[in-house]
């Protein structure tokens, strides 16, 4: 069966891990460690849905948002921001950076694969 591609980026890997014991037997996956990775990575993968960390060095999860969806080829890829920013306006914020969704740490199994499946089946 065709496994869907998952593109985790977040800077931590205990986080990145997690989501990968959860996702990896129904998705593909791939990793980025930082906002710049990401994008580089959503470039050449074209991957069908990102979970994007916010809060990172190098480049932020808000920038790297900006740059995948201000790009025609890769503008309809669902994003996921799934952050510790989880203060009031912070998911209208990611909203208006581009993210299709948003959820904050720590991690509903159940709510993020409900997300996902929302997107990408």
């Amino acid at each position: 069966m065709f496994k869907k591609t998952i593109l985790i980026v977040d800077d931590t890997d205990w986080n990145r891990d997690l989501l990968v014991q959860l996702l990896e037997e129904d998705y593909n996956i791939l990793q980025a460690v930082d906002g710049a990775d990401g994008v580089q990575k959503t470039e050449e993968n074209k991957p069908d849905l990102v979970l994007m960390d916010l809060g990172m060095p190098v480049m932020d999860g808000w920038e790297a948002t900006r740059k995948i969806k201000a790009n025609d080829a890769l503008k309809n890829i669902p994003i996921i921001a799934v952050t510790s920013h989880a203060m009031v306006g912070d998911e209208i914020d990611a909203r208006k950076a581009g993210c299709d969704d948003y959820m904050s740490k720590p991690i509903d199994d159940e709510l993020l694969i409900q997300k996902i499946k929302k997107f990408i089946g």
